[in-house]
């Protein structure tokens, strides 16, 4: 890597295309928010000659250009695919967002992906670096995923390539530093104004040559005795670590016994570790100079890309079943076999409408030709999307590039492209052939756990949110939308206030609905306290036919999750048997509307044991209102408990906030029942919790596990909330009122 220069094949103006799977690389980049992901793209993208010396398209915007919401907020906050051509192969680079409230974006771009490109940059802090992306490094290290890091942002003061190296190799190779190694260092330029000396080239370790990139254009130079001195340690380093990962058992041998390997053997070795996942190098990378057309690094990245990254033949495809269950063979990167390709991405378009972004593992994917779409719903893997089936035209395949939709012949397995007006496709659903219809396995997603109550903002607006949130869902599969009966409220579960910021965003500018966001409120409940008894009176005589009624009850409480019971024990027809249901009907309405803070009243038995009817003046209506004014008497004796519901929480965090979790729980009124370890260096805290106060704990536990904590929460029961908040709740009712 690094000894031969190649040019790029594709051009600005033009998708680049490839003829079969060998010549494809799915490439996700991954970092923290700040990294620059989307700059490297840009700087790759310019290189591979997708671009003009401006970094610009023909329209005059740049591969970023994707999104209003993400030139509002200044961050990347959605998948984005750049294809670019590159020494025959067909490189697809999927910038993914490095905010973790828009980690369904990185996991679809994981799931489209053959390899990862950590990017970490040498500007920000090592806490920065280690919290989410540690955890997706663990996630792709779990399926094999092949991955190699980048250093962005070498021109910054305080970069240190050697220190930062070292941190990469803590953090991600715990278990074998020696795995995560440099294949070049940093070539310093003159000390500016500010004793500062940026870098200008790198200097290949097994190659032993110096990559001069000070003119924007990479030259090739020997070393001099003072640069071969410096990189001798870390040249023996990285050959030990390519040969201890190398198949041939004997290298090491031969190696520590004195032969001198050979560079070729050394690449070859090296781009069969990369390729198999066990060995991750460091490379260094940073946007061309002015006026320049390769940036420091690029052309060895994308050397690394097309020769160390596997192609889609070596990626084993996800498990495929048919709609109805029935398994079916693994599925082989062939383009003559049977179609099958995933929706990882969906996308609205103001002109073409819908537009998904897809990865074909089987087949070939051509334009105007029926397929069928098939949906995971509740039985599959995600809430709030039904399980749905239908037969669509495709229209047409196009490679996106910024704004830019460039149209395509076809789409082969191994590849990405957009298809334009699958009307009924979701994010993460399978696109087969008509006569041959399948299913994908999903990939696993994050539940969303932060409440954002919405509601329209005026009559105009309240036909188009239901409309709205329907393609909001379809398009973000970690949005959960929820129509809560017992507080009527409609509820969209975000993974946090980013999320939020942008689904209402979307709301607003993509569909044009005004909403507004209101208070979250948790379904509260009232029971009573103790047995009590209760008169209702109900007689009206305003002339002609009167209203009478009059009813007895007993009301006693019964068990958590008993509901309300009604027996009827009245004898000598004292309450008319036509009128006994009304008298029922009466108290389960007043109980739904609730007593002291008009929460629904529950775990009750009302029982009727006495009244009076009138021959004439007697209805159903009559009785419904006596039987209401009967259960609002009893309660007037007693205490009326407020119930709020209790979550059982799991929170999954490194060793090292195992404590300052437990305290925080324990604030929230929380009653720590246990902890489990799970796995190495991480524990599993287990509490109950009322709901009221974790509402946005998935804010705080970010923030107190340095973005490194998960948690999950299932409803346990309700039970009554302490007496000072229940009374302070009960102002804030009358006040309303």
């Amino acid at each position: 890597m690094g000894d031969k220069a190649k040019t790029p094949t594709g051009a600005a103006g033009r998708a680049p295309t490839a003829d079969r799977p060998s010549a494809v690389r799915n490439v996700v980049l991954v970092g923290h928010s700040g990294s620059g992901k989307t700059t490297l793209v840009e700087a790759l993208a310019q290189t591979a000659g997708a671009v003009n010396r401006a970094g610009r398209v023909e329209d005059g915007g740049t591969v970023s250009d994707y999104d209003e919401i993400e030139h509002r907020q200044q961050r990347s906050v959605q998948l984005s695919l750049v294809p670019v051509g590159w020494d025959g192969f067909k490189i697809n680079l999927l910038d993914t967002p490095g905010y973790a409230d828009f980690v369904g974006e990185l996991r679809a771009g994981l799931r489209a992906a053959d390899a990862a490109l950590f990017v970490v940059s040498a500007a920000q802090e090592a806490d920065a670096v280690a919290g989410s992306t540690r955890m997706i490094w663990e996630e792709c290290a779990a399926v094999g995923m092949p991955r190699a890091i980048v250093v962005t942002h070498l021109d910054t003061a305080r970069t240190d390539f050697t220190e930062l190296t070292a941190v990469c190799a803590g953090l991600f190779g715990r278990d074998d530093p020696d795995a995560v190694l440099p294949l070049y260092l940093p070539v310093r330029g003159s000390e500016g104004a500010d004793g500062h000396a940026p870098a200008t080239g790198l200097v290949g370790l097994l190659s032993e040559r110096i990559f001069d990139y000070s003119s924007g254009v990479r030259r090739e130079n020997e070393p001099d005795e003072g640069q071969r001195a410096l990189i001798a340690e870390a040249r023996a380093r990285l050959i030990e670590g390519i040969i201890a990962e190398s198949e041939d058992e004997t290298l090491m041998d031969r190696y520590l016994g004195g032969e001198e390997v050979d560079v070729k053997t050394l690449v070859d070795d090296l781009e069969k570790a990369v390729a198999r996942g066990t060995f991750h190098p460091v490379l260094a990378a940073a946007p061309a100079a002015d006026g320049g057309t390769q940036g420091l690094g690029t052309l060895e990245l994308l050397e690394l890309i097309t020769g160390g990254f596997p192609s889609p033949l070596e990626h084993e495809a996800p498990t495929v079943t048919t709609p109805d269950g029935r398994s079916r063979p693994p599925l082989a990167c062939d383009p003559e076999g049977p179609l099958v390709a995933e929706v990882v991405k969906t996308a609205a378009d103001p002109y073409v409408g819908r537009i998904s972004l897809v990865r074909v593992f089987s087949g070939t994917l051509r334009p105007d030709e029926t397929v069928h779409v098939s949906g995971h719903g509740l039985d599959g893997s995600r809430d709030g999307h039904e399980l749905h089936e239908a037969d669509e035209r495709v229209g047409g395949l196009t490679s996106p590039f910024g704004r830019q939709q460039r149209p395509l012949a076809e789409c082969i397995a191994g590849d990405l492209a957009c298809v334009a007006r699958l009307g009924h496709a979701e994010t993460g659903d399978t696109v087969s052939a008509k006569d041959d219809p399948l299913l994908m396995e999903p990939w696993t997603m994050p539940e969303p756990l932060l409440p954002l109550a919405v509601q329209a903002h005026g009559k105009a607006d309240e036909d188009r949110l239901s409309q709205g949130l329907a393609r909001l869902v379809a398009e973000d599969p970690t949005l959960r939308l929820e129509q809560n009966p017992d507080t009527r409220q409609v509820v969209l579960w975000c993974l946090g206030e980013a999320h939020q910021e942008v689904a209402l965003d979307r709301l607003r500018g993509r569909y044009g609905v005004q909403v507004d966001a209101v208070p979250y409120k948790v379904a509260l409940r009232e029971t009573f306290g103790d047995a009590s008894s209760g008169r209702g009176r109900h007689v009206k005589q305003s002339g002609g036919h009167g209203q009478y009624a009059i009813c007895e009850i007993d009301v006693e409480p019964l068990p958590p999750g008993s509901g309300i019971e009604f027996v009827d024990k009245v004898v000598g027809g004292a309450v008319p048997r036509q009128f006994v249901p009304s008298v029922e009907k009466g108290v389960r309405a007043q109980a739904a509307r609730g007593l002291s803070t008009g929460h629904p009243l529950v775990d009750i038995r009302v029982t009727l044991r006495d009244g009076k009817a009138h021959s004439v003046d007697s209805s159903d209506a009559a009785f419904q209102t006596a039987g209401a004014l009967a259960l609002r008497e009893a309660a007037a004796d007693v205490p009326v408990h407020l119930l709020e519901p209790v979550a059982q929480v799991e929170v999954l965090v490194p060793d090292e906030y195992v404590g300052p979790v437990m305290s925080d729980l324990s604030g929230r009124r929380g009653r720590v029942v246990g902890t489990d370890q799970a796995g190495p260096g991480r524990t599993v805290v287990r509490a109950e919790v009322p709901e009221i106060e974790i509402g946005r704990y998935a804010i705080d536990l970010r923030a107190i596990s340095h973005g490194t904590g998960r948690f999950d929460r299932t409803y346990a029961r309700h039970e009554p909330m302490p007496p000072h908040l229940a009374e302070k709740l009960r102002e804030q009712a009358e006040k309303g009122s």
